[in-house]
C-alpha cells in the first residue's frame, strides 16, 4: 500500500451536475467553522457559522438538503472540501464514513488576487468555493487536492517528526545553559558533559564566587529538562534500532508498518544513511507514490524556480515549496556522502563540477547532489537498483 501525493491527487469521480449536487467548503478555525456552499434551488449561496464543529457541519448540510428538496430539487450528491492544515484528515475520513464525498485542498494552490488588501473568513470561503467548483467542473489547475491519509499512514510519520522536535528542543536547552554559564564567565564549560550538572554546587564564577542561588536553581531545572529530552530521544532511537534488527513481522503489526520497516531496513544498508535519516525518508517520501523523478523533486522542493516574461529569462533559485523537513535532511545527507561514499559516481560528479568552478558554487552543487541522491535512493527502494559506486553495509 502506498500513499498518494499531489501528483497522484484524487480527481472528481463524476462530472458536476449543479442541479443535483450540494457543494460546500469549510473554513476551519479553533472556535468556529464557517461553511459556505452552493445549494440547488437557492438563488444566493448560503454562508453559515457553527461552533459544534463536525456535528454542526452535518446539521447544516442536512438543512441545505431539506431546503433544496423543498425547492423541488433531488439531491444525489453532497461534496465537501476544506484546506489542509492543523486539523489533519480526520474530518475527511469522518465525512466519508457518513456517505459524504470529501476532499482536502492544498492551501498554496488557491489563487490570491494581487491587489487584495482586505482578508476575512467570508472572502476566504468565497475564493475557496469558486476554486473548488471549478475543479469539480474539470479544471485541474483551479486548485490541487491532497491525498487523504488513513490513521495508520498519519501515525507512521509521528516518530521521525517527534524526534526532530526533540532535537530542536535539546539544542535550545543546551544554548540556554551555555548562555547562563557565560553570563558568569564560565563559557568554557560544556553543558553536555554529565559531570557539569552534578557539580553546579562546586562551580565558581570568573570572579571566584559561587553561582548565585537563582541562577543555580534555573540551571538545575534546565538540566532536568535536558536530561528528559535526551532520554526521550534515546527511546525513539532504540525503536529505530529494534526495527533494524527485526527481520520477522511483529505481532499485531499492520501491513503498512511492515512495509515501512522493510524499506527502512533496506535504506540503512547504504553507508552514510543513519537510522533517523532512513526513518524520516521512509515515512515522509518512500511510502508515497510518484509519477516520475520530477514529481519526486517537486515534492521535496529541490527544483529551480524559473521567472520568464517575454525575452527575459532568469532563475530565482531553489523552489522551497515542498517538504522543508525532507529537503533539509537530504542536503545534510549530501554533505555526509562526500565523506562516507567518496567513490560513488554522484560524489565524483559533484567534485568535478566544483573543481571546474575553482571551488566556487559548493552550496549550489550540493543542492543538485541532494536532488540526484534522493532520486537514486528512491529507485533503490523501489526496484533495488543500487546507485553506481555506492557502498552497502550489512546491518
Amino acid at each position: 500500500m502506498t500513499i498518494a501525493v499531489y501528483d497522484h491527487a484524487p480527481k472528481p469521480p463524476a462530472s458536476l451536475d449543479h442541479a443535483t449536487t450540494i457543494t460546500a467548503v469549510v473554513e476551519l478555525s479553533k472556535r468556529t467553522w464557517l461553511v459556505g456552499g452552493h445549494v440547488p434551488g437557492l438563488e444566493r449561496r448560503p454562508l453559515k457559522r457553527t461552533e459544534d464543529r463536525a456535528a454542526g457541519l452535518l446539521r447544516i448540510l442536512t438543512t441545505w438538503r431539506k431546503r433544496a428538496e423543498q425547492a423541488g430539487r433531488t439531491i444525489a450528491r453532497i461534496v465537501v472540501a476544506f484546506e489542509a492544515g492543523r486539523d489533519g484528515f480526520w474530518l475527511a475520513r469522518w465525512l466519508r464514513r457518513t456517505g459524504i464525498e470529501a476532499y482536502v485542498i492544498h492551501p498554496s494552490s488557491i489563487p490570491v488576487p494581487r491587489g487584495a488588501r482586505v482578508k476575512t473568513d467570508r472572502i476566504d470561503t468565497g475564493m475557496l468555493l469558486r476554486a473548488f467548483l471549478a475543479w469539480l467542473r474539470g479544471e485541474p489547475d483551479a486548485c490541487r487536492m491532497v491525498a487523504i491519509l488513513t490513521r495508520e499512514e498519519e501515525d507512521l510519520r509521528r516518530p521521525s517528526r517527534e524526534r526532530a522536535e526533540l532535537v530542536t528542543e535539546r539544542t535550545r536547552l543546551t544554548n540556554r545553559i551555555r548562555s547562563l554559564l557565560t553570563v558568569h564567565g564560565l563559557s568554557e564549560i560544556n553543558p553536555n558533559t554529565p559531570a557539569t550538572s552534578r557539580k553546579l554546587a562546586q562551580l565558581r564564577t570568573a570572579e571566584g564566587q559561587p553561582l548565585p542561588p537563582n541562577a543555580r536553581a534555573e540551571l538545575e531545572r534546565l538540566f532536568e529538562r535536558l536530561a528528559l529530552v535526551k532520554k526521550q530521544i534515546k527511546a525513539i532511537e532504540a525503536d529505530y534500532a529494534r526495527h533494524t534488527a527485526e527481520n520477522k513481522r511483529v505481532k499485531g503489526e499492520h501491513d503498512l508498518a511492515a512495509q515501512a520497516r522493510t524499506l527502512f531496513q533496506q535504506l540503512v544498508t547504504v553507508t552514510g544513511v543513519g537510522a533517523a535519516t532512513a526513518a524520516t525518508l521512509v515515512a515522509e517520501v518512500f511510502m508515497r507514490s510518484f509519477a516520475d523523478r520530477r514529481a519526486l523533486a517537486r515534492f521535496v522542493g529541490l527544483t529551480g524556480t524559473p521567472d520568464e516574461s517575454g525575452s527575459r529569462r532568469r532563475d530565482r533559485g531553489l523552489m522551497k515549496a515542498g517538504s522543508a523537513r525532507v529537503r533539509h535532511i537530504m542536503i545534510q545527507l549530501a554533505w555526509r556522502m562526500l565523506y562516507h561514499q567518496p567513490n560513488a559516481t554522484l560524489v565524483q560528479w559533484y567534485r568535478d563540477r566544483v573543481a571546474k568552478a575553482n571551488g566556487a558554487g559548493r552550496k549550489t552543487f550540493i543542492v543538485a547532489l541532494a536532488r540526484k541522491l534522493l532520486i537514486a535512493l528512491w529507485r533503490f527502494v523501489q526496484s533495488g537498483e543500487v546507485p553506481e559506486g555506492i557502498r552497502l553495509a550489512t546491518v
